[in-house]
């Protein structure tokens, strides 16, 4: 029998969440690992949990062992908001075929192309991900794009609670909580917007000309009923696809770039210029977002805060996301 790695000594039924910081789990298995080494084992109630910790080690179980750690273990949380569908919590051969598409059809779409950042960061990503997926942008005061936006960060943060951690670990017990109840309701309102614009795409759909992914998946969708074979493209997967690259596509990118802006207004020295750091790099769109940025403006904290009172702990939530902070953006020009 294979020994398991090391870890703190689980209780019946409760594990090792009487350890854990539930609100930022992150901080107690940082310390854990220094204790148990870079890979342990910690019990979320009765689920056995393996944790990998620091770099190399997460390198080496992500890269040189893609094929074992190629599947995503789903949450209760996440199998209420999806069921398996999608692309961000499912996986076996649905999600292989749904990802390979998405990757595909994104980049054919204008995936990794510079844009101009000229409005807040929330929005402007959103609408990167929205003309890409639907073929157009919305308008910033749009309230249909207004309430997907709020009602996905909303998601994200709320589903880092202790609560929903606690549902996660005892989905029988827990399945009452409020942050649940929040989740579900902004889920089931997010999917009606995209529902809605879903159809509005259906009425104007010209197989020959695609605007954007919905067009792209709809064609698949018709092919596949043509033909009466069964195939991964429904309307189920095309709802879950369009609302999982919507919030994770936003969220990622902004959360990187604005704790890249907090660190450049609390560590002012690291902005001078700098030898480009290659023209790979240079295809990603977030590198090309953040130079932009760097090019036109000088980033600072607000009159009367200097860069030591800037605070870098992450709000709670399920990303790690810097708390709401004022920042000041110089010209360079002026």
């Amino acid at each position: 029998m294979r020994q398991e790695p090391p870890g703190p000594r689980p209780l019946p039924l409760l594990g090792n969440i009487l350890q854990l910081d539930l609100q930022r789990p992150y901080r107690t298995l940082c310390e854990l690992s220094k204790k148990y080494g870079s890979v342990f084992t910690v019990y979320f109630g009765s689920k056995k949990v393996v944790v990998l910790a620091g770099y190399k080690t997460v390198k080496e179980a992500l890269v040189e062992y893609a094929e074992e750690f190629g599947e995503r273990d789903i949450l209760p949380i996440f199998y209420d908001v999806n069921h398996g569908h999608g692309i961000l919590f499912a996986n076996g051969e649905s999600w292989k075929e749904l990802r390979r598409f998405s990757l595909t059809t994104l980049r054919d779409f204008g995936m990794g192309k510079p844009f101009n950042p000229k409005h807040s960061v929330n929005y402007a990503t959103s609408n990167i991900i929205s003309s890409i997926v639907y073929g157009s942008r919305f308008e910033y005061d749009d309230p249909q794009f207004q309430s997907l936006v709020r009602q996905s960060n909303e998601n994200l943060h709320v589903i880092g609670s202790a609560s929903v951690q606690l549902y996660n670990m005892f989905p029988r017990l827990f399945g009452w909580i409020k942050n649940r109840q929040v989740v579900l309701k902004n889920t089931e309102s997010n999917r009606m917007n995209s529902r809605s614009l879903i159809e509005n795409l259906k009425e104007t759909l010209n197989p020959h000309i695609c605007r954007g992914l919905v067009d792209c998946f709809l064609n698949r969708k018709q092919k596949a009923e043509d033909s009466h074979t069964n195939s991964h493209y429904t309307e189920t997967n095309l709802v879950l696809t369009v609302s999982n690259l919507f919030v994770a596509g936003t969220d990622t990118t902004s959360a990187t770039l604005r704790w890249a802006l907090l660190l450049m207004a609390k560590y002012p020295h690291i902005q001078g210029r700098r030898v480009c750091l290659g023209e790979s790099l240079a295809k990603m769109e977030l590198f090309l977002f953040f130079t932009s940025l760097l090019q036109h403006f000088r980033f600072t904290p607000p009159p009367g805060v200097t860069e030591d009172e800037l605070d870098l702990t992450p709000a709670v939530g399920f990303t790690l996301c810097p708390l709401p902070q004022k920042l000041c953006a110089v010209s360079r020009q002026g």
